[in-house]
């Protein structure tokens, strides 16, 4: 996280009750906190269910699951400007295929 170009400081977060000390850039230590709450919430989630055992493996279900999530959320995210351009192309051949049927234009005629 930390870049020896940027002043930076140490935070320390706690996950699974053990605290780690993690140098980040200045500015970023609320983003920080808030990665290490999910993360904590994520690892607690999956070891209270019993099905997964140890640290490591908890951490690793943790890692897939939100990893999982992120790459949803950019495919998600990079259909958006497709979809906008599908809708405003539909929406254009319904103007062509209707004629232009807006009120506007026709007072001003």
């Amino acid at each position: 996280m930390a870049d020896s170009a940027l002043t930076s400081e140490t935070v320390t977060v706690s996950i699974l009750g053990k605290e780690y000390r993690v140098a980040c850039a200045d500015g970023e230590r609320a983003g920080l906190q808030a990665s290490a709450q999910l993360l904590n919430e994520r690892m607690s989630r999956i070891r209270t269910t019993g099905t997964v055992i140890g640290v490591e493996r908890i951490a690793v279900m943790a890692a897939l699951n939100i990893a999982h999530e992120l790459i949803q959320a950019k495919a998600e995210l990079s259909s958006i400007p497709l979809q906008k351009e599908i809708l405003e192309r539909l929406q254009n051949k319904m103007q062509n295929a209707l004629g232009d049927t807006d009120p506007e234009s026709e007072a001003q005629s």
